[in-house]
C-alpha cells in the first residue's frame, strides 16, 4: 500500500521520487516505467525498489543496455498515446540517446505542424561528488536547456521529488528531470499540504536583502549553506532556486536582483557555455541598471572531473566558493 498525502511526512528525496512513480502508475494506465534494471534490481539507485513486485512486467520493464533503443521506444510510446517514464542511469549515458533527444522527441510536434506531441519523461542522475571519476560525474543540464522543444527540470527539495513527476507527464512536451546523486539519501519532513509543482515558476527558498544565491539542483544545499553563513556575518541572502532549466523563469530572477542588487550564480557544471552564462547574461539584459557589483559565477573547475576525494572536493562549487564569491560583490 503506499502512503497518502495527509500521513506522508518523514522522508527520503528516494523514496518521495518513488511515490511521485507509484502514483503515476496507479493514477493513469498509459503510464509505464523503462530502463535499465528499474525491475528486479530496483533501479540503479534504487528509485524503483518494489514497483516491479507491485505493477508487473508489463509496466516496469526492463531493457536492454542501448540508450538509443529505449529511449528511442519511449518516443515511439509517447507518440502512440502512452505517457512513459524513461530511466536512464545517469546522464553521460544520455549522450548515447542524444540523436533521439535531439532530432526526434524536441522537433517532432514543430516538423508535424503540431499533429505529433511527444510527452515522454526521461529521468536521469546527474552531478559529481560521489568519487564516480570523470565518466560518471557530468552535470551536462546546461547542454540540454540549450535544446528548443523540451523542458529541463531539476527537483532539489523532497517536494520536489514528489510533486514534479505529475505535471511533466501531464506536459505535452517532452521532459527530462535532472536528479542529483547527491540528494537521494537526503531526508527531511515532506508537506503534507504540498501541491503538483507549476514548472513554470522558480522557487525564492531563502528570503534576503543584500545578495541574491541563484542556483538549482546539488548545490542548492550549499547555498542554503552558505547563506546560513553569510547571516551570521550580517549578510542577508535570498537563495532562489530556478527548479525550471527550460525555460528559465525570468520574472523571478529579475525580481529577486530588484530586491538585493547583487548576484552569485551558483553552477555545477563547467563555467564556459554554463547555465550560469546564461544567467549571467540574462541579468545583465534586464536588470543591469539594478546591480551594485558585476554578477558572480561559482562552477565546476574546468577539468574531467577527478577520482580523488579532494581533487573532486577542489573542482566542485563549494559552499565556501559561494561564500566568497558574496563577499567579493558585497565588499
Amino acid at each position: 500500500m503506499g502512503t497518502s498525502r495527509d500521513d506522508e511526512r518523514k522522508t527520503t528525496y528516494r523514496e518521495a521520487l518513488r511515490e511521485a512513480i507509484r502514483e503515476a502508475l496507479r493514477s493513469d494506465d498509459r503510464v509505464f516505467l523503462m530502463g535499465e534494471d528499474v525491475g528486479r534490481y530496483g533501479g540503479c539507485f534504487g528509485v524503483s525498489l518494489g514497483l516491479l513486485e507491485e505493477f508487473g512486467p508489463e509496466r516496469i520493464r526492463d531493457t536492454p543496455l542501448s540508450e538509443s533503443g529505449f529511449v528511442g521506444a519511449g518516443i515511439g510510446a509517447a507518440l502512440s498515446g502512452m505517457r512513459p517514464i524513461v530511466e536512464i542511469m545517469t546522464v553521460n549515458f544520455s549522450l548515447l540517446a542524444l540523436d533521439q533527444i535531439l532530432n526526434n522527441a524536441a522537433t517532432l510536434l514543430h516538423m508535424s505542424g503540431g499533429q505529433l506531441p511527444v510527452p515522454v519523461v526521461i529521468r536521469m542522475t546527474t552531478g559529481a561528488g560521489r568519487q564516480l571519476a570523470a565518466q560518471h560525474s557530468h552535470s551536462l543540464e546546461g547542454w540540454y536547456a540549450h535544446i528548443p522543444g523540451i523542458r529541463v527540470v531539476a527537483p532539489a527539495t523532497i517536494e520536489d521529488a514528489r510533486f514534479m513527476l505529475a505535471p511533466a507527464l501531464a506536459d505535452p512536451d517532452p521532459v527530462l528531470i535532472f536528479e542529483h546523486g547527491s540528494l537521494y539519501n537526503a531526508s527531511g519532513e515532506l508537506d503534507p499540504t504540498a501541491t503538483p509543482v507549476d514548472l513554470d515558476h522558480a522557487a525564492v527558498r531563502r528570503p534576503g536583502t543584500d545578495i541574491s544565491l541563484i542556483t538549482y539542483g546539488g548545490s542548492l544545499p550549499k547555498a542554503l549553506t552558505a547563506a546560513d553563513e553569510l547571516a551570521a556575518e550580517d549578510i542577508s541572502a535570498e537563495v532562489v532556486d530556478l527548479r525550471t532549466l527550460r525555460p528559465l523563469d525570468d520574472d523571478t530572477i529579475t525580481a529577486s536582483v530588484a530586491r538585493t542588487h547583487r548576484a552569485v550564480v551558483v553552477d555545477e557544471g563547467w563555467r564556459t557555455g554554463s547555465l550560469a552564462a546564461e544567467v549571467s547574461a540574462r541579468i545583465a539584459e534586464r536588470s543591469f541598471y539594478e546591480l551594485d557589483a558585476p554578477v558572480e559565477r561559482v562552477c565546476s573547475a574546468e577539468v574531467p572531473m577527478p577520482y580523488a576525494r579532494r581533487l573532486e572536493e577542489a573542482a566542485l562549487p563549494q559552499t565556501a566558493d559561494v561564500v566568497a564569491a558574496a563577499h567579493r560583490a558585497v565588499d
